[in-house]
């Protein structure tokens, strides 16, 4: 397929040589005696390049130029400079401006067609460039995409699979992650992090995987040695998770899950910031789904019960902020859905 080259000078001499010298390799070449011109051609034409002067008689090169760059049809179209002078001050000035090149007038044949093929050849390899990035950009999104997909339905499994050895409680960790998502957008948090920590909730009870259904099911209180075994779900978890090294923030809900603002908590008896953000928003929520849950040892509380139990714990179990949160979206539920259905 031959190019097609715009030749924009007010000599006309000029413009007869380059066309001569173009049109014998066969290329297509269209002329122009002013800038003027040049932008009403373009304005439904799109040569391949455009040779332009610089000094014309009207809007100048320059000026020229500047109109090409601004339209956005035409801003792409490679352009050389034309000049008689030998200003490396407006040589600086258009390639500063957007200019790929100058060619010295009167025109040296040879010269000319090598910058002009050059120039073309440059352009074309970058187009198929960016179309090939553009290309496997696409294909990474993707696949992004659909690992990402697999991955959520693996997680909602394994969070199945805890939930379901707890005979009293169904959905569990599918209700903490869902409010500690809400938690988090309306904490300002970004969409991605609002996505980490519905996972994090997901996982929070991974580590019960390792505690005996026994203690789990138990209908009477727990024993302090079962107590214990229980306690030691956390770090459980945080074993389970930290081989998925794509996502390292998975643990750190399954961990911190149990520390108290107020540093009374466990396994590391952390407090305050000190325990990660995204841990004391899971900690509201998984406390607040605890309290409104059928549990082995007693029915789901009543709201108003729910509701004075956060209260009372913000500050001291829970972070201030946090809680004020989930203190608002409560008092929003007026008809209680957010509880074990």
């Amino acid at each position: 397929m031959s190019s097609w080259i715009l030749v924009v000078d007010d000599d006309a001499a000029n413009l007869r040589m380059a066309s001569q010298i173009l049109s014998g390799e066969k290329m297509r070449v269209s002329c122009m005696k002013s800038g003027e011109d040049a932008i009403k051609f373009l304005q439904g034409n799109k040569p391949d390049l455009i040779l332009l002067d610089i000094h014309m008689p009207g809007i100048d090169g320059f000026e020229t130029l500047a109109a090409i760059k601004k339209n956005e049809d035409t801003a792409d179209i490679p352009v050389i400079f034309l000049s008689a002078d030998d200003d490396s001050e407006a040589e600086s000035r258009g390639l500063k401006e957007g200019a790929m090149d100058f060619i010295k007038k009167p025109f040296v044949p040879g010269v000319l067609l090598l910058r002009v093929k050059h120039i073309i050849e440059l352009v074309r390899l970058q187009t198929d460039l960016s179309t090939e990035v553009e290309k496997k950009t696409q294909q990474v999104v993707e696949q992004h995409q659909r690992l990402e997909k697999m991955l959520i339905q693996i997680v909602m499994t394994l969070s199945s699979a805890i939930d379901a050895k707890d005979t009293y409680t169904n959905g569990h960790s599918t209700r903490v992650a869902d409010y500690s998502r809400e938690i988090a957008k309306r904490a300002g948090l970004s969409e991605e992090q609002q996505n980490d920590i519905y996972m994090m909730g997901l996982l929070h009870d991974v580590g019960k995987i390792g505690v005996p259904d026994t203690i789990i099911n138990k209908p009477s209180k727990l024993t302090d040695d079962e107590y214990d075994v229980m306690k030691s779900h956390p770090v459980k978890g945080e074993t389970i998770l930290k081989t998925i090294t794509e996502f390292p923030q998975l643990l750190i809900g399954a961990r911190s899950h149990h520390e108290r603002y107020d540093g009374k908590g466990y396994p590391d008896g952390i407090a305050g910031e000190d325990i990660p953000m995204e841990a004391r928003i899971i900690a509201i929520a998984d406390a607040y789904d605890a309290m409104t849950s059928k549990r082995s040892y007693r029915d789901a509380l009543a709201q108003s019960t729910a509701r004075s139990e956060v209260e009372k714990g913000s500050g001291s179990q829970f972070d201030p902020e946090f809680a004020g949160i989930m203190l608002d979206m409560i008092d929003e539920d007026e008809d209680y859905q957010m509880r074990e259905r």
